[in-house]
């Protein structure tokens, strides 16, 4: 056994999240695959399998140790990148339907050979913005549960995720643990203007790297009203509630992965 295959299958475990050794061999694949890519398209700075296991996979998978996901979910990855947590959360719960978003082409091209190499179904992928896709009918409000580990301020990604989540589902931001708790509090006006309501922050070391991460959890109260998400980069630019005159250290969650 590998040390990232042996990382992978015990850190899994102490979250409570049993890996078969079939789900191991298809997380090395898609390490291969990973790693093979990364060459010509530079999708990740984290080369080491066993970080790889660490900071890509068992980040991904600690959500199904904090939130209950019932069978046959229909789950929204926005602003995948090459495939996190989206690709890890299907291997692990292969029953769930899973769309991966996001508006860069060359990691959906890698994504696309990825799942064929892996035997993956019920896996969509789509190209575009999350301020233009929010927006449509086939897309809005029709996803269970919505999860980013994009890297922004809370409020700025609540307008782009809420908008895909029905009411009464879920949208469940991955964050660092620096300040987390304050962010969402900071936030929680401008998630209430998006139908949306803090359920909880789980704040927890990850296992086997020792690294502080957090969850946040914010279920769907009510539709979002119709002028959100606003047009592409005026989230960004103006977000909703934003702080003035206290910095930006609030805000700080993964950096670049």
């Amino acid at each position: 056994m590998t040390e990232a295959r042996r990382i992978l299958s015990s850190g899994a475990k102490r979250l409570g999240i049993k890996l078969s050794s079939a789900h191991l061999d298809l997380f090395d694949t898609f390490t291969t695959l990973l790693l093979e890519w990364n060459a010509k398209f530079n999708l990740t700075r984290i080369t080491d399998p066993a970080e790889i296991a660490i900071k890509h996979y068992l980040d991904s998978l600690s959500l199904l140790a904090f939130v209950d996901i019932p069978t046959g979910f229909r789950v929204i990855d926005v602003g995948t990148g090459a495939g996190f947590p989206g690709v890890p959360l299907k291997i692990a719960r292969p029953d769930l339907e899973i769309t991966l978003l996001d508006s860069v082409r060359k990691k959906l091209t890698f994504l696309e050979s990825a799942l064929e190499c892996l035997g993956l179904s019920d896996v969509h992928l789509v190209h575009g913005r999350a301020e233009d896709l929010g927006k449509a009918e086939s897309y809005r409000e029709k996803f269970d549960l919505v999860v980013s580990r994009a890297v922004g301020r809370l409020n700025v990604l609540a307008e782009l995720c809420l908008p895909f989540c029905r009411v009464g589902g879920l949208f469940v931001a991955y964050k660092g643990a620096k300040s987390t708790q304050a962010e969402a509090e900071e936030a929680s006006n401008a998630v209430n203007i998006l139908g949306g309501k803090l359920e909880a922050v789980h704040e927890f070391v990850l296992p086997e790297g020792n690294l502080q991460r957090s969850l946040v959890v914010i279920i769907k109260k009510k539709p979002t009203p119709v002028q959100y998400p606003r047009k592409a980069g005026v989230p960004e630019r103006n977000p909703l509630q934003a702080l003035s005159g206290r910095g930006q250290k609030l805000w700080q969650g993964y950096g670049s992965l």
